[in-house]
C-alpha cells in the first residue's frame, strides 16, 4: 500500500508542478492567459499586496493556515517514517520447545531458502527476503527460471521442499510465502 501512496503522491506533486511552473514560464514568455488565470502578464508577480493582506483581519485566518501547515508537516513525518522503516525481518523466534525458545538471525534463514531454492532443477538465480513479525514472519521469493521450467513444477517443488524445509527448521506452524518468478533471457530457438 504505501507503494502505491508513493506513486500517488509523487504522480500529484509533479503534475502540479509542472503545470503552474509551466504555466507561469508561458505566461513569462508572452502568452496570453486566460481570463480566470492567476497571472496577467509578464510584470506580474505573484502575490500582490492586496492578496497577500486580504485575509489579515479575519479572526480565522492565522488558525486556518497554521492548522493546514500542521497537517501538512504531520502528512509529511508521517510519509518519512513510512519509507524509511526498515522492512526486512532482522531475527525469528524459534519455538526450542523447551519454553525459553531462541532467536535466529533473519539473514541466517534467508541465506539458507535461497541457497535450498537456487539448487531446484531449472532456477537459474534466487532471492529470499524475510518479512512480518519476529513470532509471525513472512517470506518474498523471486525466482529467475532457465526458459525449459515448468513454473507450476518450480512453484510446486519450491513448497514443497525449501519453504517446508524452512518452516519446520524455524519451527513455524505456518510461513507464507508470496513466490515471483521471471524468466532468463534467451535467444529465441529455431526449430526444424
Amino acid at each position: 500500500m504505501l507503494r502505491t501512496v508513493n506513486r500517488v503522491l509523487i504522480g500529484l506533486v509533479g503534475l502540479v508542478l509542472l503545470v503552474v511552473g509551466g504555466s507561469v514560464l508561458a505566461v513569462g514568455l508572452g502568452l496570453d492567459p486566460p481570463s480566470w488565470w492567476i497571472h496577467d502578464g509578464k510584470k506580474d508577480v505573484l502575490l500582490s499586496d492586496a492578496e497577500r493582506t486580504r485575509w489579515d483581519g479575519e479572526g480565522w485566518w492565522w488558525p486556518t493556515v497554521i492548522a493546514a501547515l500542521a497537517l501538512v508537516v504531520l502528512l509529511t513525518l508521517w510519509w518519512l517514517t513510512a519509507v524509511l522503516r526498515r522492512r526486512r525481518l532482522t531475527e525469528v523466534r524459534v519455538n526450542t520447545g523447551d519454553g525459553e525458545g531462541a532467536l535466529l538471525r533473519g539473514r541466517a534463514l534467508e541465506g539458507v531458502l535461497e541457497g535450498e531454492a537456487a539448487e531446484l532443477d531449472g532456477v537459474h538465480r534466487a532471492h529470499a527476503h524475510l518479512t512480518g513479525r519476529p513470532d509471525a514472519p513472512r517470506t518474498r521469493v523471486r525466482l529467475l527460471l532457465e526458459p525449459h521450467v515448468d513454473p507450476g513444477t518450480a512453484l510446486h517443488v519450491l513448497t514443497e521442499q525449501a519453504l517446508t524445509h524452512a518452516r519446520n527448521s524455524a519451527g513455524l506452524e505456518t510461513l507464507p510465502a508470496e513466490v515471483r518468478m521471471t524468466g532468463v533471457k534467451h535467444k529465441a530457438e529455431r526449430v526444424s
